[in-house]
């Protein structure tokens, strides 16, 4: 088993692309801790799962000393969780703005601040941004500045964890094929209008696969063992 002996860190990994990655690390070996919000769609996964929210810093605080206790050190964090919403610049309201900024940035620093210390000599984080980061869209101002901000803590951690031989590194994707498209509260026809532009706008012409994620986040966790600081757009071309 390729993962045999490794332990993980899976945030947002109960569903979509975090879900996809945990269940590959399983198959191949790997002894993984998952986080949700809430740990109900996690029954049935082989893992330990705890509930957390990345925005409240006492469960971040709570989740080292659980990934301490159950799996002592580690092998690679992977800052999945994430949170979006579609909204022109004119329609954003504060608490729209708080809310995924202390998901997506706040609470993937402290996250990586936290755990770091526990991830062994030669072991890796991988922290999800987007293809928003760069891309400008419609709708997306904040989500793509939270998102921009998580690029930069990529460089500046695989700069401050080089002499650990821990590498840092972030993956973009484009439009994947989730339930809710990465985007909280879309109404279903407002929902697939969306799916239909990642379409029309992708030049491969299709949405990418969880999997396809997935295979890029371990890619980047065990095999890219002399890349650091690197941002791996999966995004079909988007970007």
């Amino acid at each position: 088993m390729k993962y045999l002996g490794k332990k993980a860190v899976v945030t947002g990994g109960t569903h979509g692309m975090g879900r996809a990655t945990v269940d590959k690390l399983i198959e191949q070996g790997a002894e993984v801790l998952l986080t949700g919000r809430t740990t109900e769609k996690a029954e049935g996964i082989k893992a330990h799962a705890v509930a957390s929210d990345a925005a409240n810093l006492g469960d971040v605080v709570e989740l080292e000393r659980e990934v301490r206790e159950r799996l002592g050190a580690i092998d690679l964090l992977f800052i999945n969780v994430g949170y979006a919403t579609l909204a022109e610049i004119g329609d954003v309201t504060a608490d729209d703005y708080d809310r995924t900024f202390a998901v997506n940035t706040r609470g993937a620093f402290f996250t990586a601040q936290k755990l770091a210390p526990l991830i062994n000599e030669g072991g890796s984080i991988v922290f999800t941004t987007s293809v928003a980061q760069t891309g400008g869209a419609v709708g997306m101002s904040v989500y793509s500045g939270a998102k921009a901000a998580v690029r930069s803590f990529g460089r500046s951690f695989a700069a401050e964890l080089a002499p650990r031989n821990v590498r840092v590194n972030v993956v973009s994707p484009g439009f994947i094929d989730t339930p809710s498209m990465g985007v909280t509260g879309l109404p279903d026809e407002v929902l697939q209008q969306f799916k239909e532009e990642g379409d029309r706008t992708t030049p491969l012409k299709r949405h990418g696969t969880m999997d396809e994620v997935a295979d890029a986040v371990l890619f980047l966790a065990f095999e890219a063992t002399f890349t650091t600081g690197a941002d791996l757009p999966v995004d079909g071309g988007l970007g």
